[in-house]
């Protein structure tokens, strides 16, 4: 690349940083302009290039990045100290090219209209209300329990291969569309994550790439944890970056799944999200709940716990707030908070669903 290419590209970070700060203070047009015209065409193009491959190309190509850049700056060490601003512009022209990539990709989702105004939500909700939703939740989610198990004290078993759950997964979205016409999944694209066992110690659960839209899956995760976050990461292929609106869409399409295991997998991640908020609003409604849990539900929270416990390490709390820094960059102001936000869209959607 010339250097005049070069210094173009260095300059662009710029406009584009000043284009974002626009941005979020018009979600209204990126809702119209971005998450429901260019994106859905970038989506269709990217699932119809890299669905039909059975492997992440994805991670080969973070991998192949990974190995440009150390080769790289092995190869060009010493430039840093002979030609600083040549070995500065073309660190700057790549990460503007990078940057600039990602926000077309997916980035700009980031600064679409909240989930809750799109859908009628309140997003405030008092503690009575979560108690009683709590109270619903445990009920539910105690049924449809004892339906696959026949047996309160059991585990749930889990009888699918990985590449069953994705379609199963689709079939949820599928039936929510009926409801949510812009939740329309044109198709899988959901793979096992070459990097499962890294991304354990980095205490993530999947992640979607924004340059092949690829929804990747931590396949070293029971398997009990998979369905609501295949459904999760599916949301984020949807162009709902945020991490709370993609916990929501996923819970929606578990619990429109007419498979029950999915149908279980989505009332269990709305109860431990609930039971999480209520411990910290009241810790004694919390106690009184907890006792009318069947046990084997409570079995499979303590799976996902000794399984997330097993990888702790002292890096991880980097990674999460390196993380959390990167979702307050792209209009997440809570970071990695934010993932709890979730509970003021399940309370006040299943206030009434619930009751139906």
């Amino acid at each position: 690349m010339s250097k005049k290419k070069k210094i173009i590209l260095a300059l662009s970070l710029l406009p584009q940083y000043f284009l974002l700060k626009v941005a979020k203070q018009y979600p209204d047009f990126m809702e119209t302009y971005y998450s429901m015209g260019v994106f859905p065409i970038l989506s269709k193009l990217l699932n119809t290039a890299f669905k039909w491959i059975p492997f992440s190309v994805g991670d080969l190509l973070y991998i192949a990045l990974i190995v440009y850049v150390i080769r790289w700056v092995v190869l060009n060490w010493k430039r840093l100290r002979t030609q600083p601003k040549a070995w500065g512009l073309d660190v700057l022209s790549f990460v503007s090219l990078f940057y600039f990539m990602f926000h077309l990709c997916w980035g700009y989702n980031y600064y679409r209209v909240p989930l809750h105004t799109t859908l009628n939500l309140n997003p405030k909700y008092t503690t009575a209300q979560l108690k009683s939703v709590t109270n619903q939740l445990v009920k539910k989610t105690n049924r449809l329990h004892f339906a696959i198990t026949q047996d309160s004290l059991l585990k749930t078993p889990l009888p699918y291969a990985f590449s069953e759950l994705t379609e199963i997964s689709q079939t949820g979205y599928s039936q929510l569309e009926k409801v949510y016409p812009n939740f329309k999944h044109d198709g899988k694209n959901s793979k096992k994550s070459l990097f499962s066992t890294p991304l354990s110690y980095m205490g993530f659960s999947g992640y979607v790439n924004p340059l092949t839209l690829e929804a990747h899956i931590n396949a070293v995760m029971p398997a009990n944890s998979m369905p609501t976050t295949i459904a999760h990461e599916q949301a984020h292929q949807l162009g709902y970056a945020a991490e709370n609106e993609a916990n929501f869409i996923g819970f929606l399409a578990s619990i429109h799944n007419e498979n029950p295991y999915f149908n279980y997998a989505g009332y269990k991640f709305a109860l431990r999200y609930c039971l999480i908020e209520l411990s910290k609003r009241d810790p004694d409604a919390y106690d009184s709940v907890l006792c009318t849990i069947n046990p084997g539900i409570l079995e499979d929270y303590q799976e996902a716990f000794e399984f997330w416990s097993a990888y702790n390490n002292p890096l991880e709390p980097l990674f999460k707030g390196f993380y959390s820094h990167f979702l307050k960059a792209n209009n997440q102001v809570k970071g990695i908070e934010s993932y709890s936000y979730v509970v003021a869209l399940l309370v006040d959607y299943l206030e009434d669903y619930l009751e139906d």
